[in-house]
């Protein structure tokens, strides 16, 4: 057993970080404000985007991704069931209707052939999910969206840093023409981090100028943009002057969340090459085992492309006669923390309910669902606690089916 737990992700500070915030606190303005301008220029520059929106959270993205686009009762908004909730609730908060197509059994992502099996003549939205970092294929989801009318919001939140496979060349997440918005998360445990926070890149100036005015109370403060409230008393228009165009949120990031973000973004691709050394080393000590399957991508060249969020292995439990929970539990035992990521949404009892989904919707997700595991993956690892993991992991699926 080791002295300390190593959880599935974790997020990295350093000095630099810490004094980037200090720097914004110790200013005159620490919501938000010119840092929050500065760090939506450089993530904007950075995937090659035109515009970026910063905001509260990904899921706040994902919402004004929804209102922007103009979706809403009436609409279908097909995603991924391999994702956290906010990828389908983004359609329920503005009253369209959440679906989800099925996964590439390989990929764990959204299924291109199957998206356009199922098609449904509402579906006004596609919300591809890259999956663990990993990429779907964002060119033949975008063609056939393009084809039956529908808008592509692609969810970026596992993928900060990565890239994907765009007429034969590899191409940054979110500055690649397959997507009208790319949304993405800075969580803690993600790739990069504010603490809490999101963004919103598209090249659509017009989708881009909305979020902006959504995100704080559908306000609009230039003059030239304002038209008056129509009454004579209170026509007098000065800087101090604004007015509500629309039923907008209070979605707006902090500048000192903002300053951790643009400090860690300058040092994402060193973090990203290190969760790929760790990658790497999974990868060689499980490609072997009869009974674990590594991740698999669409094309070999983004191994080391992608941001790997998460590594997620499939156990056949069958095979080495221990089901899941007895599995993390001798993990954590030797001082390994494990995670189980996903739970199909269309299962979770609110979507039952409301919608009434229930098993066999997608086959592919629930297969995986029933084998998934994803162990410790963050750039703080040592070599030590990453083939700790390796022995770990094989010391017990080994053991037990020597056992049987």
């Amino acid at each position: 057993m080791t002295s300390a737990m190593l959880p599935y992700g974790r997020q990295q500070i350093t000095e630099d970080d810490i004094q980037s915030v200090v720097d914004v606190l110790r200013s005159d303005w620490i919501t938000d404000g010119p840092v929050t301008q500065a760090f939506e220029q450089a993530f904007a520059e950075h995937v090659g985007a035109k515009y970026a929106v910063a905001v509260c959270n990904a899921t706040a993205a994902l919402h004004l991704a929804m209102r922007v686009a103009n979706i809403g009762a009436g609409d279908r908004v097909v995603t991924s069931p391999n994702t956290f909730l906010a990828s389908a609730n983004c359609a329920a908060f503005v009253g369209a209707t959440p679906d989800f197509s099925d996964i590439d059994a390989r990929t764990y992502n959204l299924c291109p052939v199957t998206l356009a099996e199922s098609w449904q003549a509402d579906i006004r939205a596609v919300v591809p999910v890259h999956y663990a970092g990993g990429p779907a294929d964002m060119q033949s989801i975008y063609e056939l969206a393009r084809e039956r009318g529908a808008v592509v919001i692609e969810d970026a939140c596992h993928a900060v840093g990565g890239s994907v496979c765009i007429d034969g060349e590899l191409q940054k997440i979110g500055g690649h023409r397959c997507a009208d918005m790319t949304t993405f998360s800075f969580h803690p445990v993600k790739t990069m981090t504010s603490g809490e926070g999101g963004m919103l890149v598209t090249d659509n100036i017009h989708y881009a100028h909305r979020a902006r005015q959504l995100r704080s109370h559908g306000i609009v403060r230039a003059l030239e943009e304002t038209v008056g409230l129509g009454m004579s008393d209170y026509d007098e228009r000065g800087q101090w002057y604004y007015e509500m165009q629309d039923l907008g949120y209070n979605m707006r990031i902090t500048d000192f969340q903002s300053a951790l973000g643009l400090s860690q973004l300058g040092r994402l691709e060193s973090s990203l090459k290190r969760r790929r050394e760790i990658v790497h080393c999974y990868n060689r000590a499980f490609c072997d085992s009869e009974h674990l399957t590594i991740p698999a991508l669409d094309d070999d060249r983004l191994v080391d492309d992608t941001s790997w969020h998460l590594y997620t292995v499939l156990i056949d439990f069958s095979v080495i006669g221990l089901d899941r929970t007895q599995v993390m539990q001798a993990l954590r035992d030797r001082g390994v923390a494990t995670q189980v990521l996903y739970i199909p949404v269309y299962l979770q009892p609110y979507y039952r309910k409301s919608y009434g989904y229930g098993q066999g919707k997608c086959p592919n997700a629930e297969h995986y669902y029933q084998q998934t595991l994803s162990l410790p993956l963050y750039p703080g690892m040592s070599d030590a606690d990453v083939q700790h993991v390796i022995d770990s992991l094989i010391g017990i699926t080994t053991a037990q089916q020597l056992a049987a």
